[in-house]
């Protein structure tokens, strides 16, 4: 029961790697929160679990307020946050709208600025805590017709660091997580269609696509105490995709 006792909030857990991060949770003994948009599926979920479940738009501060109260008067002070909620949009430079850009800004970037700083006070009075963004590959390299997407995930892996370094004297741990192809719909959805991604697993050194258990089993290893001394990292889940460079193929 490696999260026995920790109160966690996680953020677009109705379904792929949130859903499969509070599974991890609720198994390792922690009181789950899950949020989302999808309330139909956010609350199945939650019934499923013994978990409790509040809608959240993240890239909304009156929003995070009315979370972050629900739930701290369901289970007391937050002592895990992870930030998973985000979005995906395929657009050449020159024909990505400004809209369109904003939108994955909003939900992926000011999302986790907005849980990182909503979590600060309640961690604090809970004698510290750890905060998980998700990031990407893409937050380590860039990708073609990801800009907003990459931009965003960029910013995350940069606004880690700056919260570990100011939040570490709290007791309070922040790293980023950074999957590479993982199997969940956030592909398909984003193009409009059904997407075969498994050729993608054949370039891979594991020569397979992650699934989002893979993600979940760090995201648990950071929220634990097991990564007591971890603050500021990266830490990849790819197959190793970016153990190799662009002139390897």
């Amino acid at each position: 029961m490696r999260l026995s006792g920790k109160v966690a909030l996680i953020t677009g857990a109705a379904r792929g790697q949130g859903a499969a991060a509070a599974r991890r949770f609720v198994a390792e003994g922690a009181s789950v929160m899950i949020t989302d948009v999808l309330d139909d599926q956010g609350k199945e979920l939650a019934a499923e679990l013994g978990a409790e479940y509040c809608h959240l738009d993240v890239s909304s501060e009156s929003s995070w307020a009315e979370a972050m109260s629900f739930t701290e008067s369901t289970f007391g002070h937050v002592s895990v946050l992870v930030n998973n909620a985000g979005i995906l949009h395929f657009s050449a430079l020159a024909d990505t709208t400004l809209a369109d850009y904003q939108r994955v800004i909003g939900i992926n970037q000011v999302g986790t600025f907005l849980g990182m700083r909503s979590v600060v006070e309640s961690m604090k009075s809970a004698g510290g805590g750890s905060i998980v963004n998700v990031s990407s590959v893409e937050g380590l390299g860039g990708m073609p017709y990801l800009t907003a997407y990459t931009a965003s995930k960029f910013a995350i892996r940069g606004m880690t660091k700056v919260a570990a370094m100011e939040l570490g004297q709290f007791g309070i741990r922040v790293n980023s997580v950074h999957p590479g192809a993982i199997d969940t719909p956030m592909v398909s959805e984003a193009l409009g269609r059904p997407i075969d991604v498994s050729p993608i697993g054949k370039k891979l050194a594991l020569r397979r696509i992650g699934q989002p258990e893979d993600v979940a089993n760090v995201v648990l290893f950071l929220a634990s105490d097991d990564s007591a001394y971890c603050t500021g990292g990266e830490f990849v889940v790819d197959g190793g995709a970016t153990a190799t460079h662009a002139l390897s193929g």
